[in-house]
């Protein structure tokens, strides 16, 4: 695996490989098998696999957020060499941002000021920054993300449409752990009394997905609700069951189809976030 720590390095690098299939996944590093399975993918489907490791500044909304966010870069190199990948890129803030640069998102919708955009404000246009930079320096043909972060796959890949970047978009199942919480990297934060309480959002996730035809849409995210104000370790952000493709609320005679169930929630001050295909 070939390390390139700035945009110029791996332009260079990729100028070989023009005519050939490449895989990218941006990361912020922290890497756990989730991340791995993205990386896999992109060996299986691409000729060159690259892992993008940059701790995006735009994209917090708190310092402190940002400042806590774990940096395990020697940890990380073990596992991409392990899964052979071809080039790991990292960049410093200076390599990807000019000074006092301007950024104007394009406009896709009320898609990025609800739910994770209702409560992380300007989240989601430092991540549509910085993916499309990272883009335009990687120029790969397929973009592998991973779909714990569901409505962040869903806007870059309106994002790329907007800003004409012609990439394939491939969203990775969600890894879990044996117990059924998502794969993330905050989960190392977590005491161990805080890790055995997150369980408790995907057993609600599970729940909701075997009451869908049994209870209408208001009245299952009244229960999840009331179901997690029960548990004090839990403060829930949302639970919000939406249309799967627009994130909106459904509508009409099919409003049962097509449905994910998305939740954010605090546990020992960290923020998590998981969701579920219903149907």
């Amino acid at each position: 695996m070939k390390i390139l720590t700035t945009k110029e390095e791996l332009k260079k690098e990729l100028s070989e490989f023009k005519n050939d299939t490449i895989g990218f996944v941006p990361t912020m590093g922290a890497l756990h098998s989730g991340h791995i399975s993205l990386i896999n993918a992109a060996k299986k489907e691409c000729k060159i696999a690259i892992c993008s490791i940059f701790v995006n500044p735009t994209q917090f909304d708190k310092q402190e957020d940002l400042d806590k966010y774990p940096k395990t870069i020697e940890e990380d190199k073990k596992l991409l060499i392990k899964s052979n990948c071809d080039f790991l890129f990292l960049p410093s803030v200076k390599d990807i941002y000019i000074p006092n640069e301007e950024y104007i998102a394009p406009n896709i919708g009320k898609i990025v000021n609800i739910l994770e955009g209702k409560h992380r404000q300007g989240h989601f246009n430092g991540v549509m920054q910085v993916v499309e930079k990272l883009l335009r320096i990687t120029n790969p043909t397929h973009l592998y993300m991973g779909m714990k972060d569901y409505q962040q796959f869903i806007i870059c890949s309106k994002m790329t449409k907007a800003v004409n970047i012609k990439v394939d978009m491939r969203g990775i199942t969600i890894v879990r752990e044996k117990d059924g919480l998502a794969k993330s990297s905050r989960n190392v934060r977590l005491t161990k009394e805080g890790r055995e309480i997150a369980v408790n959002l995907n057993k609600r996730l599970k729940k909701t997905k075997s009451l869908l035809y049994i209870n209408n849409i208001k009245r299952l995210e009244k229960k999840a609700k009331e179901y997690f104000n029960k548990i004090e370790e839990i403060d829930l952000e949302y639970f919000e069951i939406v249309d799967k493709d627009t994130l909106m609320k459904p509508t009409g005679k099919k409003k049962k189809e097509n449905l994910i169930a998305l939740l954010a929630a605090w546990i020992d001050g960290v923020r998590l976030i998981d969701n579920m295909e219903l149907s």
